[in-house]
């Protein structure tokens, strides 16, 4: 996988929590419209299933591939391995970072245009 990262003035917990935050992902996410988890599950988690909304008329369906908590997840979205969401702590703040397939490599810059909202959002949270 490719992956882009940014160093984020904020603790790891606050910059994990918008990762995994569903309602938080049109703030951060160029891409997405909205998000949605199936029932029953109320959190990300794995092996959670969902929707997402993006550009496209209709929603994708999505199922969480890897999940180690506070830490990173990996999703599948419509079948096809997509980004996967990592936070690891550094000198009092955080480096998050974003990994594509190498055949989507162009969606990098998607993703760095993420993490500097992310960064913008941990701030306006305080952290």
């Amino acid at each position: 996988m490719l992956t882009v990262d940014r160093v984020i003035d904020a603790p790891p917990s606050v910059v994990w929590q918008l990762f995994i935050d569903l309602d938080a992902w049109p703030r951060w996410g160029p891409t997405v419209r909205r998000a949605q988890l199936d029932s029953p599950h109320e959190a990300l988690e794995l092996h959670a299933t969902g929707t997402v909304y993006t550009w496209l008329p209709v929603g994708l369906p999505f199922v969480i591939t890897e999940f180690e908590p506070q830490r990173s997840w990996a999703w599948s979205v419509a079948g096809i391995d997509a980004t996967r969401h990592q936070v690891t702590p550094v000198n009092g703040g955080a480096r998050a970072s974003i990994a594509v397939p190498w055949w989507s490599a162009a969606y990098l810059s998607v993703c760095a245009v993420a993490l500097r909202r992310i960064e913008r959002m941990a701030a306006a949270l305080g952290g």
